[in-house]
């Protein structure tokens, strides 16, 4: 930073010439990089934001304190409409205590998850939560699979999407108490029709496209996760050092080097952009600490199609109209 964001920024506006960007930092940095970019300049606003909330700090203690951040000032403009979407890599427990403390949560959602989009064999599978709630109680994760649901149908445009609980087998017996508790939670909510469960489901089927949601508590999810982009950065140094053998398999990369990169692209995490905070009132994109700007650029139009589906709005709109989800959500689910 902030380099790759204002870059990013920049190509997201070349790329959608509907939108306009306010950057929030130290603006004489910022404006070391808009150079070159008179044709899109007239839609950058600079936001002067001096003070830096830290990964070292507290981040409630950050959010509350330095009023003068980029996270705290990004989030007082989602609340006040000037803005309709917020990207940052900043500190992730600052993201996320922004949220709801300046944003605050849906009615009836009692903690935000962050929920990346990972690819599977069929497009891709939304993975809730992968590290913002380490512990969880069964409660949380019903509430998970509920917006899981919903940002699937409203965002990605799933119809009717299949939620999984992440364990260590199929079977409704498996896994530790939470699973085990969770499990006839979550039926008894397909049930009712407030979600399509479809019952438990193994670390190997997620790649697979068995589900769409996949339902799981944040330190589960993230070790999940860290371990899907490990494979895919071994699996990539492997391909790279097999053609690179002797000649013939360098002849042989030539002619399959169109397929290849498309398999590279669909595993680079760049190319999704970043990990929306679900749960709190507006859309919150949390792009990965190492970001680059293609990342930055993702995760723009991350923001962008979230605050175009209205997805908080519908999951409010469940919440409110339907008195059996509602209840259930909330009291039954709880107890």
């Amino acid at each position: 930073a902030p380099q790759a964001p204002v870059e990013g920024a920049v190509e997201a506006l070349r790329r959608y010439p509907n939108i306009e960007v306010t950057l929030a930092g130290v603006i004489p940095e910022i404006e070391k990089y808009l150079v070159n970019c008179d044709d899109v300049r007239s839609r950058i606003t600079l936001v002067d934001a001096p003070e830096v909330i830290t990964n070292e700090e507290s981040p409630v203690m950050g959010v509350r304190k330095k009023k003068n951040s980029a996270t705290v000032i990004g989030m007082l403009q989602l609340r006040e409409k000037e803005a309709d979407g917020f990207v940052s890599a900043g500190s992730t427990g600052a993201v996320l205590a922004g949220g709801m403390f300046r944003l605050g949560r849906i009615p009836g959602i009692e903690r935000p998850a962050l929920a990346p989009m990972l690819p599977n064999g069929k497009g891709y599978v939304l993975l809730i939560d992968c590290g913002a709630n380490v512990d969880c109680q069964p409660k949380y994760l019903v509430q998970f699979g509920l917006m899981g649901s919903v940002y699937m149908k409203s965002v990605v445009g799933v119809a009717d999407p299949k939620v999984g609980l992440l364990n260590i087998g199929t079977e409704d017996s498996k896994g530790t108490k939470l699973q085990i508790e969770t499990y006839p939670l979550l039926k008894k909510a397909g049930e009712m029709g407030i979600i399509n469960f479809v019952g438990n489901v193994e670390a190997r089927g997620v790649p697979m496209g068995e589900v769409d949601v996949v339902v799981c508590d944040g330190f589960s999810g993230n070790v999940m996760i860290k371990t899907i982009e490990g494979t895919a950065m071994f699996m990539g140094s492997m391909i790279k050092r097999m053609f690179k053998k002797n000649l013939g398999s360098k002849i042989g990369y030539l002619l399959c080097k169109s397929g290849l990169g498309d398999i590279m692209k669909l595993l680079d995490s760049r190319e999704i952009g970043g990990t929306p905070f679900v749960g709190i009132k507006q859309p919150v994109i949390k792009c990965h600490g190492n970001s680059d700007r293609l990342a930055f650029r993702n995760g723009i139009r991350q923001a962008m199609t979230a605050a175009k589906s209205n997805f908080t709005e519908q999951l409010e709109q469940i919440l409110a109209a339907d008195a059996a989800a509602r209840s259930y959500v909330r009291e039954k689910a709880a107890n």
